[in-house]
């Protein structure tokens, strides 16, 4: 079984590739414009929110679990540090360490609830997401937050790449990844997180503190959500209470067409990159072709249950 599994593995992690590369080709065909490098570097800034998101959302699913309250979260992070730094004159960067402090607080109360409580996944962030949404609205008046300082919105500025212009939150979404792939690839807690996705009962016989592993991935997804909430307001430079609206299910997404499994234990982080530039692909290209954007999110949720229905067949397949 382990050798099947070992030759499984370089395939489903082509597969993303592949798609994204197919899904390249055909909207090249379609428009002059879209390999041109400014918008294939406007595809990548618009996916860099997602993106990022999608790594703390890929911890949560490789452990076979799932956070519908990430959008939110990230949106309650977004109007902490803004409105910490413009009415209440805080300095920007600890203000910016107190909205990563409150994102990273409602990943752990979202452990606490899976791992003391007991209590499904689906179901805790289903409710920490209405909560989020609430002391968002609350919070914030409903108001956006403007007239940020320039330190909250550095890494929406742009350097030149040859003719291209490049966000610099681009880039740190590109390290974040890098360093994610590393950390599950090459370290002890990585290995431990694929096992407990895998099998948590086999972890904790092997000596794995399955609770605490859980509670480490619901809190470091936390903190994934506030870099997340600092790139959304570099990148339009407000605080918006009604941003994340769409984020969690644009995460969920990504993760699943970058074929990680939503039954835990198998899958690539980089494949979430990938899938969130599938996604963002897909509604470059269609814009670009004139589709209006309804389409564009029939064909989004076309392409998540194919993912799904892919990873059903191939674990039965495996069996």
């Amino acid at each position: 079984m382990a050798t099947t599994n070992k030759t499984n593995i370089p395939w489903g992690a082509l597969g993303p590739w592949i798609a994204l590369a197919v899904t390249c080709l055909f909207f090249t065909s379609q428009s002059d414009r879209f390999l041109s490098g400014e918008n294939l570097s406007l595809v990548l800034q618009q996916v860099m929110v997602v993106g990022v998101i999608a790594i703390g959302q890929s911890l949560i699913i490789l452990t076979a679990g799932i956070d519908l309250s990430c959008g939110m979260v990230m949106a309650l992070g977004g109007v902490v540090m803004t409105k910490f730094a413009v009415n209440y004159g805080i300095d920007p960067y600890a203000a910016i360490l107190c909205g990563l402090a409150v994102t990273t607080g409602f990943g752990l109360l979202n452990g606490l609830l899976v791992t003391r409580i007991k209590l499904p996944p689906f179901i805790v962030t289903l409710g920490t997401l209405n909560i989020a949404f609430a002391i968002t609205q609350i919070y914030s008046e409903a108001q956006t937050i403007t007239d940020l300082p320039p330190a909250m919105t550095f890494l929406g500025n742009t350097f030149n790449l040859g003719s291209t212009e490049v966000s610099l939150g681009t880039v740190a979404m590109l390290g974040l990844y890098a360093l994610a792939w590393f950390v599950l690839r090459d370290t002890a807690p990585g290995r431990h997180l694929y096992a407990v996705g895998n099998n948590p009962e086999a972890a904790r016989l092997t000596g794995i503190n399955v609770n605490r592993v859980l509670l480490f991935v619901y809190a470091l997804a936390g903190l994934f959500y506030g870099i997340a909430a600092l790139l959304s307001v570099a990148r339009t430079g407000v605080g918006d209470p009604n941003a994340g609206t769409t984020e969690n299910l644009d995460a969920i997404t990504a993760v699943v067409l970058g074929g990680t499994s939503l039954f835990g234990g198998r899958g690539i982080i980089l494949g979430s990159l990938v899938g969130a530039v599938i996604v963002g692909v897909f509604r470059n290209g269609l814009t670009l072709m004139g589709v209006a954007s309804v389409y564009q999110t029939l064909i989004t949720g076309i392409l998540v249950i194919l993912a799904v229905a892919a990873d059903q067949m191939s674990r039965k397949g495996a069996r």
